[in-house]
């Protein structure tokens, strides 16, 4: 039997959400408060490996005044938290290369499933996020918070209203520099058993796609008209970890003889069936100053968020807009999320109003039974870029084909 699409998928309408938590760290513990903030959901398990992120976890819901959570800790405690049949979402916050397992499996036990970037490190691994959530018919949604940050919603808006004319162009990154992170202990803000870079020493590509790429997906409306067809992708040598710790424990450390396949700066352009171009950029390991540049080309304008906001319209002069005139143009075409729901974050001093739109937007399509904002669709064509920018690379920056997840729907 052929597998029926789930785009636009609409599921019944849930009063109340109940939740399971999967990974407790960084992300997770900040994702755990911002749903104290939220109305409709209640937090009925915690599964984490280590026992103080449960503590933690534990402390936040008696702070918020909230019913005690059942608590998973064994390594296999996240398939006893998706077999749970009081559950109906179950978020997923653990490291890179679990998040598949888990969403399917959450999947298969009839939960909907929300998880970190990227939802999959493999191409196959997309196809089972996606062939999962068409058998059973319920939402997989990747947390791609970054397209609801403000400026993103407002280029949206603007695409949409055809302010900037036809789009031709774009580009998105993720640079941050995270070269303390790598090698830093997890109460010190590393990551769990260093999983970062030891995928660092085995891989090279893009393996952070989405936060560059969701956005401009979006705005391009990839599945939903066009859809992203080939890539090329080219890696810089790796120097800065080796710099990095050669500086910090010494030129005959351990940590600074330890080879590296990552390059430094990622660079991969996409095309798209209708002739569009995307250029993501990966830079974790230089002192670059954070972006994800969001640029975005039209044939009426031009619009960027990094480094600094820029805005040039046709008819409006020959300079950039700036300043008031600037400001007065993003405020006209405000979108609707960031006025009223990050409005609402601002009111509750949300310290990530982007975030906090993600969840409020989840947990209201989920209780209204409306399709979500992304689908598992926009989860696969981000996050399969991670192995196809990889593939690219070792090849000597061949075009690779990126599959249609949609299976010929996209139009």
């Amino acid at each position: 039997m052929k597998p029926q699409n789930v785009l636009q998928l609409a599921c019944e309408p849930i009063p109340v959400v109940r939740i399971g938590f999967v990974g407790l760290g960084n992300r997770g513990i900040l994702a755990l408060e911002r749903y104290m903030h939220l109305e409709g959901v209640e937090v009925k398990a915690l599964c984490d490996l280590r026992t103080e992120n449960l503590d933690r976890a534990a402390d936040v819901l008696q702070r918020f005044g909230r019913t005690a959570a059942t608590r998973y800790a064994e390594t296999g405690g996240w398939q006893a938290l998706c077999e749970r049949t009081d559950l109906d979402l179950v978020y997923i916050c653990t490291d890179w290369l679990t998040h598949t397992d888990i969403a399917v499996y959450a999947l298969q036990q009839g939960r909907h499933v929300a998880l970190e970037v990227p939802a999959a490190m493999s191409v196959a691994d997309c196809w089972r996020l996606v062939d999962t959530a068409e058998q059973v018919r319920r939402h997989c949604m990747m947390l791609e918070n970054c397209c609801y940050d403000a400026y993103a919603l407002t280029a949206l808006n603007m695409v949409q209203q055809g302010v900037l004319g036809e789009i031709t162009h774009a580009e998105g990154a993720y640079i941050h520099d995270l070269r303390r992170h790598y090698f830093a202990d997890e109460t010190q803000g590393g990551y769990h058993n260093h999983w970062m870079k030891l995928y660092s020493q085995q891989h090279t590509g893009n393996p952070y796609p989405t936060h560059g790429l969701g956005p401009i997906c979006q705005w391009m409306g990839i599945h939903r008209g066009d859809r992203l067809d080939y890539l090329v992708s080219m890696s810089s040598r790796q120097a800065g970890l080796s710099a990095y710790a050669e500086r910090i424990f010494g030129a005959d450390s351990r940590e600074a003889q330890q080879p590296y396949e990552m390059g430094d700066v990622n660079s991969t352009l996409i095309r798209t069936v209708k002739g569009r171009t995307i250029l993501l950029q990966y830079d974790v390991a230089t002192p670059r100053p954070y972006s994800r540049h969001q640029t975005l080309c039209g044939t009426k304008g031009f619009l960027q968020k990094y480094p600094v906001p820029c805005l040039f319209l046709d008819g409006h002069g020959k300079e950039p807009l700036a300043g008031e005139a600037l400001q007065e143009l993003l405020d006209r075409y405000q979108h609707p999320f960031t006025r009223e729901i990050g409005g609402e974050a601002r009111r509750k001093e949300m310290p990530n109003e982007m975030n906090y739109i993600m969840d409020y937007r989840l947990v209201y399509c989920l209780r209204h039974g409306l399709p979500l904002d992304q689908d598992v669709y926009d989860a696969a064509e981000w996050s399969c870029i991670t192995e196809l920018s990889e593939l690219s690379v070792r090849q000597g920056s061949v075009p690779i084909p990126i599959p249609d997840f949609t299976r010929g729907h996209w139009e």
